[in-house]
């Protein structure tokens, strides 16, 4: 076991490697379905929970709790339980943790397949959802009913990089005795900690940064060992797993984490600064510039401003189409958290299944483009966006 005393850098490296008996430099990969056992009693101790080891890899791989264990020293949590995708994660927060009959207060702005999830989905089992302002602690403290029993914010939140004072809604919930859930995904545990701002469970689509070279889906739940028990027995049932393959790509790419992440920081906020100054740029919406609304609680809570930067045109959609379409370097695709830089249009691609009513009140224009700064030279990527807002 790594000691508890180490830098996120080099946690990022070392911890929760695990060797076989051929110790192996570089963390195995366990591509099986199932695990042999030497007998029959340690077949019934492994089912029972009596004895600690694999079963079967639905719930039980140790690729994946090598990489498990590792994100949850990253983020300071007791236990993460890893799953397919970061909707998959999501969805085995609520259903792990709730009941038909209860309440959830989730942020507006948040991404449109979970605005999707929590509304059409789960509401037709039972789970009622209120959608309020994620930087208002009022709205959430007004939303609280006697059957409310979770928090869900993203922050920074997609795309608009809205900042929510999780410290603030962490009070609020845990006065009505409410778990306050943070999606972490744009922020990792290098730039923000929930857990330590309050919150209760932390939730990553780790498809975005945690992999960041946009090659694997996966998602993870963290929090408390007690907490995460009735996450992990929905995962046991239902099967929403983690491959074994995905997982030693995730484990690999937490490796570099630190570095990615203070890398796309850096070039996030040299971009966001130049576009305030360009024609035809109406706002520019960065945690990190002065001129963000939450800049302050941003930097409170947060070492940097993070990789995501948006931007509203005059000239509506067609400006931003314009935009996009001149793009040689940024890649134009809805993903984020890639050594490339990515580019996209909200109001037609993740957030399109709003309404046009919900993209209004979310503040999601058809001028608004998101880009998630990659690894490229800042230069380039300037040039790339100059193209299409110069005409």
């Amino acid at each position: 076991m790594i000691q508890n005393d180490l830098h996120p850098d080099t946690l990022a490296v070392r911890a929760g490697t695990r060797r076989t008996a051929f110790q192996e430099h570089s963390e195995a990969m366990f591509l099986t379905s199932s695990f042999v056992f030497n007998s029959a009693a340690e077949a019934a101790a492994r089912f029972s929970g009596a004895e600690a080891g694999p079963i079967y890899a639905r719930f039980t791989n140790p690729g994946v709790s090598m990489f498990e264990e590792r994100l949850a020293r990253l983020e300071g949590a007791e236990r993460c339980v890893a799953f397919a995708s970061g909707m998959a994660a999501i969805l085995a927060t609520v259903m792990g943790l709730m009941k038909a009959g209860e309440h959830v207060v989730a942020s507006r702005s948040i991404f449109g397949s979970t605005v999707q999830l929590f509304q059409n989905i789960l509401g037709r089992f039972g789970v009622e959802t209120t959608f309020v302002s994620p930087t208002d602690p009022a709205e959430w403290r007004a939303a609280v009913k006697r059957n409310t029993r979770l928090f869900f914010v993203e922050s920074p939140s997609n795309p608009l990089t809205e900042v929510s004072d999780i410290r603030a809604l962490a009070g609020i919930a845990h006065e009505h005795g409410i778990w306050l859930a943070v999606d972490n995904c744009f922020c990792t545990p290098i730039l923000q900690k929930p857990l330590e701002l309050g919150a209760d469970i932390v939730i990553h689509s780790a498809t975005k940064y945690l992999d960041g070279q946009g090659r694997v889906l996966g998602g993870a739940v963290l929090g408390a060992r007690d907490l995460m028990e009735g996450v992990y027995t929905f995962l046991r049932t239902a099967g929403p797993t983690l491959s074994a393959f995905n997982a030693w790509v995730l484990l690999k790419g937490l490796e570099t984490l630190p570095l990615r992440m203070r890398a796309h920081s850096a070039n996030a906020l040299e971009l966001a600064e130049w576009l305030q100054g360009q024609p035809g740029v109406r706002r520019v919406l960065y945690p990190g510039l002065a001129s963000h609304p939450q800049h302050a609680l941003a930097m409170s809570q947060q070492a940097s401003g993070g990789g995501i930067v948006a931007f509203e045109l005059d000239g509506g959609r067609e400006a931003a189409w314009r935009v996009i379409d001149a793009t040689r370097v940024m890649s134009i695709t809805a993903n984020l958290g890639d050594t490339r830089t990515t580019i996209t249009h909200p109001a037609t691609t993740t957030h399109s299944r709003l309404t046009p009513e919900q993209r209004e009140v979310a503040g999601i224009g058809d001028g608004l483009i998101r880009i998630a700064a990659g690894l490229e030279d800042v230069a380039d990527l300037r040039a790339d966006l100059a193209r299409g807002l110069a005409v």
